[in-house]
């Protein structure tokens, strides 16, 4: 069935992370109206079960989808994605794009060999990273850490907070440190907080390393899937949060600077 015009594009993140592919998505479809919605009550999802992650996703897409009419849903989290997108698809008749590990583009841009992957503890620990590495990377050297702290850090950073230097140096170490560390020279930024301190990151590993992530793919897979399609935009994007709080004055200048004007709890 068609969508209608006004029917927008839904950004589903576990917070402000999926802001990095919404700037990817204004540059391949400016004029698509968007819905961002981050479910800031349930952060971190990185430090929960796959079940508490799974359920909570698609109870919170199968309202957002009830009440929104979303002509397509992103779920803009690595996280949520490797845990609950096969789920998802199955409950909701809107298509679904995932966020995945960029670990195929790593392999192919790797000179030595050994690609670090930054990610939450749940995303690192799941077997859909094992087959990414397996089926793209298996002559490479894959190293994981998982950095929650950067989640928190990137929070922080879009509310006008600054960063701990030792949030950076803890996931720096935590990939150095490793067996073949100090040969990295690419790292898989697995998941879309952390590409919003990627100029710290890259600080400090130093300007040998190089960063990838997979907003820009996401966006060209949505401007495939949407292509042709009518788009108006009859009012100004805006962000839910779910939950209460006090801080969305906090992050409405950071919201602006993606276009978002308008923003409320869910």
């Amino acid at each position: 069935m068609q969508s209608a015009p006004d029917a927008p594009i839904l950004l589903f993140d576990s917070g402000v992370g999926g802001l990095t592919v919404l700037a990817e998505l204004r540059r391949v479809l400016p004029e698509v109206p968007v819905l961002y919605v981050a479910d800031t009550a349930g952060l971190p999802y990185g430090e929960k079960t796959e079940a508490q992650i799974a359920a909570r996703v698609a109870g919170l897409l199968g309202r957002l989808s009830e009440r929104f009419a979303p002509r397509l849903i992103t779920i803009a989290c690595n996280t949520a994605s490797t845990i609950a997108l096969g789920m998802v698809r199955d409950v909701l008749q809107v298509p679904i794009v995932g966020t995945v590990p960029a670990i195929k583009p790593a392999a192919a841009m790797t000179r030595t060999g050994t690609i670090g992957l930054l990610g939450t503890a749940a995303t690192i620990r799941q077997a859909y990273v094992d087959q990414l590495e397996a089926e793209f990377a298996a002559d490479k050297r894959l190293l994981r850490h998982a950095a929650p702290e950067l989640v928190q850090a990137a929070e922080a950073f879009l509310r006008g907070a600054a960063v701990d230097p030792a949030a950076i140096a803890t996931a720096v170490s935590g990939l150095r440190e490793q067996p073949g560390g100090d040969s990295i020279d690419t790292v898989v930024l697995a998941c879309t907080h952390f590409p919003l301190l990627v100029d710290k990151l890259s600080h400090a590993f130093g300007p040998e390393v190089r960063f990838i992530d997979g907003a820009a793919g996401i966006a060209r897979r949505i401007a495939h899937l949407v292509e042709g399609q009518p788009f108006i935009r009859k009012s100004p994007d805006r962000a839910l949060f779910t939950g209460t709080g006090d801080d969305l004055d906090m992050i409405a200048p950071a919201l602006l600077s993606y276009g978002i004007t308008q923003c409320d709890w869910f």
